[in-house]
């Protein structure tokens, strides 16, 4: 967030002033919501698959504070973008074996899509407006029922952005885990060896992305992102 108002603040510092604290709260709120139910449900799907051990650190819940990570954090202030603290799984207690354990890392990114549908039930039916979650002026030129349309935006936007990002199979996403488990044992046991060097080459690509703009990660989920935003809100995102 902040590095994408870099250019507002150098070029425009009283318009920066007045917009990026709506940036923030807005933005930091959907941002929290979408982590915060993400990795409750991975929590939620250990334990009924037969792992208590997130429960028993205190990850069975929607306090958002028991999911932060602090460098998922950062990233959320600095490019408006992060991840929370990964629930720890024990696989060898889970139920069904590699499948339980592929179910319980699906289980995030489906709740965000689950998340994103039932709030867009508030667009369809007419009870609040689409708005473009990142018009910024909402709040002063609609009032609150244009803070309240664009919040529930943002939160679907990202609640559908999370998902499809952490379904891309690599390391530590949750689609490597959901790969882990459904991949035959061999071919399995080789990506795992892939493991080590998962979140160096995530950081990497989020670097690049951040200061080139060159957009590696909007490429490769852009599209699927835009097929589910308009099924649920006949709206693009990207």
């Amino acid at each position: 967030m902040l590095l994408g108002s870099l250019d507002l603040l150098l070029s425009d510092p009283l318009e920066f002033l007045r917009v990026f604290p709506v940036i923030l709260g807005t933005t930091g709120l959907a941002l929290l919501v979408a982590i915060t139910i993400h990795e409750f449900s991975h929590a939620l799907a250990a334990y009924l698959l037969g792992d208590p051990l997130a429960r028993r650190l205190g990850r069975l819940t929607l306090n958002p504070i028991r999911h932060l990570d602090p460098v998922g954090t950062v990233l959320m202030l600095l490019v408006g973008f992060g991840w929370g603290k990964p629930v720890p799984v024990n696989a060898s207690a889970l139920k069904w074996g590699r499948h339980g354990m592929a179910a319980a890392a699906a289980a995030g990114p489906l709740s965000n899509l689950i998340t994103a549908s039932l709030l867009s039930l508030l667009i369809r039916t007419g009870l609040l407006e689409l708005s473009s979650p990142f018009f910024f002026d909402a709040p002063f030129a609609a009032g609150l029922h244009g803070l309240l349309s664009q919040m529930v935006a943002i939160i679907i936007f990202y609640n559908i952005i999370l998902a499809v990002f952490n379904l891309i199979p690599m390391f530590p996403l949750d689609g490597s885990g959901v790969a882990l488990g459904l991949l035959p044992t061999m071919a399995a046991r080789s990506f795992a060896r892939l493991e080590r060097y998962g979140p160096a080459l995530l950081m990497t690509v989020i670097a690049i992305d951040t200061f080139t703009r060159i957009g590696i990660f909007s490429g490769i989920i852009g599209p699927v992102v835009n097929y589910i935003a308009r099924l649920l809100l006949n709206q693009r995102i990207f």
